[in-house]
């Protein structure tokens, strides 16, 4: 099972986490909405689809904080499961070019093993800090690469095969 939320993991990096913040249409406004979509596809019928939305305030021009959500279902010949997380999360820009940020999720798992109709409930926190490079594309407009950690991972006892995390995302309106 840690494998096939290791895929999740990166879906999740790749697409899911790929967000895209907008201002509220006027120039002067201080919130920020944004969300991501992934698809995922993979051996054994693996299937996997998330939505990650989130909404922030520019407290300052260089601090963001806000609340982010994600849910994600995913199905394979041998189980489905349904992942919802949300929390609160906190971003500095500095240099226009970089990034540090933290996101505080509370994940939930409910997951049904196919065959056996065995049923597994669980939640877990996750803590990530990180940070990345942010490369202007043009307007307000921005891609962000980065890499997030979760400090609060623990190898085999963790839902999560790893603590690491990349992202990769679109950011406009900062």
């Amino acid at each position: 099972m840690k494998k096939h939320f290791t895929l999740l993991l990166m879906h999740i990096s790749f697409w899911s986490f790929a967000q895209i913040a907008m201002s509220s249409g006027n120039q002067n406004s201080r919130w920020t909405f944004g969300g991501g979509l992934g698809v995922g596809f993979g051996s054994d019928s693996y299937f996997n689809l998330q939505v990650s939305p989130r909404v922030g305030y520019k407290i300052t021009d260089q601090l963001e904080g806000g609340l982010s959500g994600n849910v994600s279902w995913q199905s394979s010949n041998f189980y489905k499961s349904t992942m919802f997380g949300f929390g609160p999360f906190a971003n500095y820009y500095f240099g226009r070019s970089f990034f540090i940020g933290a996101n505080l999720q509370q994940y939930f798992i409910n997951s049904t093993e196919k065959y056996s109709n065995y049923k597994f409930s669980t939640d877990e926190t996750a803590l990530y800090l990180g940070g990345g490079y942010m490369q202007n594309v043009g307007n307000n407009a921005f891609v962000q690469i980065g890499l997030m950690y979760n400090v609060l991972w623990k190898e085999n006892r963790s839902i999560f095969s790893s603590g690491f995390v990349p992202s990769v995302g679109f950011v406009v309106g900062l």
